[in-house]
């Protein structure tokens, strides 16, 4: 087992939804010796940072110099969750994403190797392209066909570490759809949650593509959704455990969009009112009807976290995040809802 509380933790990517949740929980279980690694460039998700306790920040530019250069200032490390990447699946621009996504998460988890550090990095589950069934992490990443540059990137470096012999070594996580607090910064990177529920207060009515394929229903497109309080439980075990290579982060359940819109409704009080549109054509050829991540690695591991089931995350990130206009906050003394209904 691997011992969290010894030795500082470095967390890139720790305004982002996933690295400020995690950094919340390490908090929750008293761990502050965090340094703190991002872009905030102009963006807002600088206020996901406020509540939250660390030792210090550091630029990611200049902390992969300090690495390259002068690792010995950084000093020692426990453990590095190396979750900072650029994840827009729209990113045209593949210079940036192979320097941003595959150049430096090979930089940092051959220090952190060198220096005995734990290395866990975010993959993907984008990185098994366009799979509706069979998507195990333990299948041959040779057959995989990422669909777009960003979860090419990612695929390239999961090729690198197994061609390597890294991935014996560090763990990677390929989360599904997480969505949750702290999201609020990703523009159309977004969470359906999040879309859905500025749609439904601007307008009273959720709007969800039609569906192009007759064994699907309108709105019964599947999808492997995950809150974000799961999501980083997981990863905190992940990185206490001895489970190296690649591991899957979802529900390992598939549910439908509108099982994940209808109780955006009901935490708001309004009347369900949701309209089916069509789909742009450009869309329809690469589009995935259903997803699900297999857990069987995780489960054997001995993960045995109770899922919160999906009605309950969605009511609990809107009631006690969205509507009061919240972040994650580890000093929160009363239960949420999600952690009262378990």
């Amino acid at each position: 087992m691997h011992d969290l509380s010894k030795g500082p933790i470095v967390v890139t990517g720790g305004a982002g939804l996933i690295g400020s949740a995690l950094i919340w929980l390490l908090n929750r279980r008293g761990i502050d010796d965090i340094l703190v690694v991002d872009r905030l460039d102009r963006s807002e998700k600088w206020r996901h940072l406020v509540p939250l306790r660390f030792r210090d920040y550091l630029d990611a530019d200049d902390f992969a110099e300090l690495v390259s250069h002068r690792p010995e200032a950084i000093g020692p490390v426990g453990t590095v969750f190396h979750l900072g990447a650029c994840s827009a699946t729209t990113e045209t621009d593949a210079d940036y994403l192979m320097r941003n996504n595959y150049e430096y998460t090979k930089q940092l988890a051959h220090w952190a190797v060198d220096t005995d550090a734990r290395f866990v990095y975010a993959s993907s589950a984008a990185t098994y392209g366009g799979l509706e069934r069979g998507l195990s992490d333990e299948a041959c990443l040779r057959t995989l066909r990422p669909l777009n540059m960003y979860a090419y990137s990612k695929h390239l470096f999961d090729l690198y570490a197994e061609r390597t012999g890294l991935a014996q070594s560090i763990v990677g996580l390929k989360f599904f759809n997480v969505f949750g607090p702290n999201e609020d910064h990703k523009g159309e990177m977004r969470s359906i949650v999040h879309k859905a529920y500025e749609q439904i207060t601007a307008s009273g009515t959720v709007k969800l593509f039609k569906s192009y394929r007759p064994e699907f229903g309108d709105g019964a497109q599947e999808r492997d959704f995950i809150y974000v309080k799961d999501a980083v439980d997981m990863t905190v075990f992940v990185a206490e455990s001895s489970l190296t290579g690649l591991v899957n982060v979802g529900s390992g359940q598939a549910r439908t969009w509108l099982d994940l819109v209808r109780p955006i409704f009901g935490a708001l009080g309004v009347p369900e009112r949701i309209e089916f549109v069509e789909m742009p054509e450009h869309l329809r050829g690469k589009y995935q009807y259903s997803t699900c991540a297999t857990i069987d690695r995780l489960r054997a591991a001995g993960y045995h976290g109770d899922q919160t089931p999906l009605d309950r995350a969605v009511d609990d990130y809107v009631r006690s995040y969205l509507l009061p206009g919240r972040h994650l906050d580890p000093a929160d003394a009363q239960p949420s809802p999600l952690s009262a209904s378990l």
